[in-house]
């Protein structure tokens, strides 16, 4: 992107112009002079002189620095980063953890004021799994098409140093007209970028779970620079951590700054209560939500709300998958009171539910879900059943028994499988569930390596 570049302001930048520049009791007059373009300039930003081909960059960029906002309240941000096209590996996960989104506008607000009152930095998001990290930073990007990104994804094999670089540095070459960047690290890559930002422009770069991160060698989790260019700033998500897990150091000059989703408690209830409303108001699952409610003994929606908030413990994968559980049937025959608190007790009572611990035990059931576990990617019900050494029937049935906790990719032929979330691997390694379960896990890795080493194509 040149600033010689021409840009058309938007139907709602129209009404802001004017609206900021009489909030800085300007005329358009004293506003061009100070932004140091033409009175021209300024009404074809505003639509009341023919604007054929547009205004340069360069003077929407002079125009918001002089009124305090950004040119993306002026511009289109679509026009404004034409290049931006979501990466085709996290293209379908973004749109998929921002279904039905809501709130977390304390997140954001956050994120804001950090960058507002320092120069560059690293902005952190801690949760548990379910809180929704992966879903803010999906967020964010859908909301703020100049930013970069990178989700680790363990069970893809998404999670490794050089492959963040790669898509890192894919994605600023693209974005920037980067040249000669072929082996160039990160710290040069920001260096080279940054002298590409017009005065204001912020380089955001989002990067999801770094706790999934597969790293043998020392020093910072993704070889993230100590120190950063003014103008970038990174937005981290992570599980919470030790110090020992931490494996991130910068300098005391760089900023830093963390916002821990257990600790804003009210904040995040307050957006389990909404995201509840909003299901319950949803096409998809609003009738059976309200008749399961109405067999219910005299139990109002509000109640429900407050009920099943409560139970969530602030996990929205818990609502993920019990609200359309419950629209779905499944809990028919069980009261409020009765159902499962918190998405680990979730998983126990789902994994109770399919009958994985009744005697004798249903060996090749149970194995089968381990199998899929142990798979590093998305694969055919013929596949896992090649996998795990049963038939087909007896992966249908399962795949069909789980299928709330599966992520179906049906753009493939035929159609693939994974489990929607890392959660529930940690369910399934839990000691006891391992145990009571009769599995042997370096068994079954074994034969799935066993199997890859035979050519086994997923």
């Amino acid at each position: 992107m040149r600033e010689s570049d021409k840009v058309r302001s938007s139907q709602e930048g129209k009404t802001r112009l004017k609206q900021a520049y009489k909030d800085a009791r300007l005329t358009q007059e004293q506003l061009a002079q100070q932004a140091h373009v033409s009175v021209d300039t300024v009404k074809r930003l505003l639509g009341t002189k023919p604007c054929p081909k547009g205004v340069e960059r360069r003077a929407v960029t002079n125009i918001a620095k002089t009124l305090n906002i950004k040119a993306t309240d002026l511009v289109d941000p679509k026009d404004w980063y034409p290049q931006q096209q979501l990466p085709p590996e996290f293209e379908r996960l973004i749109h998929e953890k921002t279904q039905l989104f809501c709130g977390r506008k304390f997140v954001f607000d956050a994120i804001e004021d950090f960058f507002s009152q320092h120069l560059h930095g690293y902005f952190t998001i801690i949760g548990d799994p379910g809180m929704g990290k992966s879903a803010i930073a999906a967020k964010y990007i859908l909301e703020h098409p100049e930013a970069i990104c990178f989700f680790s994804i363990r069970a893809e094999g998404m999670n490794r140093p050089e492959l963040f670089l790669k898509k890192i540095r894919q994605q600023l070459s693209t974005r920037y007209q980067l040249q000669d960047v072929v082996d160039t690290d990160l710290s040069t890559l920001l260096s080279k970028t940054r002298e590409k930002l017009s005065s204001g422009e912020r380089l955001v770069i989002v990067v999801d779970a770094l706790d999934e991160v597969d790293q043998e060698a020392s020093g910072n989790l993704l070889y993230l620079p100590t120190i950063l260019p003014d103008g970038v700033y990174l937005i981290l998500t992570r599980r919470p951590y030790n110090q020992n897990d931490k494996r991130l150091r910068f300098s005391p000059s760089t900023p830093t700054q963390e916002l821990d989703l257990r600790e804003e408690f009210q904040a995040s209830n307050r957006d389990i209560k909404e995201y509840i409303w909003q299901l319950l108001d949803d096409e998809k699952y609003k009738q059976g939500l309200s008749q399961w409610i109405e067999r219910q003994n005299q139990i109002s929606t509000n109640d429900f709300v407050e009920e099943i908030a409560r139970n969530s413990e602030n996990n929205f994968m818990y609502l993920r998958c019990v609200l359309p559980a419950i629209a779905e049937g499944f809990y028919n025959d069980k009261p409020l009171d009765e159902l499962p608190v918190g998405l680990q007790g979730y998983y126990e009572n789902h994994w109770q539910l399919m009958g994985m611990t009744t005697k004798p035990l249903p060996r090749n059931k149970i194995k089968i879900v381990y199998v899929m576990c142990a798979l590093r990617s998305a694969a055919s019900r013929e596949v896992i059943a090649k996998y795990s050494k049963q038939n087909e029937l007896t992966v249908q049935e399962v795949l069909e028994g789980w299928a709330q906790f599966l992520q179906k990719q049906e753009s493939y032929q035929p159609t693939r499988y994974r489990f929607y979330h890392e959660s529930f691997r940690d369910f399934l390694h839990r000691r006891e569930i391992v145990q009571a379960a009769g599995v042997n896990l370096p068994d079954i890795s074994a034969e799935v390596a066993e199997n890859i080493t035979e050519g086994l194509q997923l």
